[in-house]
């Protein structure tokens, strides 16, 4: 149920009204500027690198950008204890503190990796609560 024909639902959700522009759909002048470099790409693109090597920062910069892009995500190898139960975390976790304290990874590597072992080991965790319950409710029985 709507209160009013373009406001939300009860659970919060928008009510029927307009649906907007279709996906994928460009702004007027978004188009316009396609339109004038339509066919321009290549001479662009020659005159670009053409001022890069000529010296010009800018175009130094959009070049490289390119050519090589910054990763924004790359593997990490170190040395990482076994995790067979939540207690294992704390030694997970030091050796994630030991790797980042030793330069082996950056402090952002480190707290996504301290991420992934905290969601692990509430699954371990959980899993050993489970098993503890049915145990108890196999005794109970």
């Amino acid at each position: 149920m709507t209160s009013r024909k373009f406001g939300r639902n009860t659970d919060g959700t928008f009510g029927p009204g307009n649906p907007g522009k279709p996906k994928g759909t460009r702004h007027k002048a978004t188009q316009a500027a396609l339109a004038l470099l339509d066919g321009e790409a290549e001479s662009l693109t020659r005159k670009a690198v053409e001022l890069a090597l000529g010296g010009d920062g800018a175009a130094l910069r959009l070049c490289l950008e390119r050519i090589a892009p910054s990763r924004r995500d790359a593997p990490v190898q170190f040395d990482l204890p076994k995790m067979q139960s939540a207690a294992d975390a704390a030694k997970a976790a030091g050796a994630v503190l030991v790797a980042v304290a030793d330069g082996d990874l950056t402090p952002q590597e480190g707290a996504h990796i301290m991420a992934l072992v905290e969601t692990y080991r509430r699954t371990l965790e959980t899993t050993e609560l489970e098993a503890r319950l049915a145990a108890l409710e196999g005794d109970a029985a």
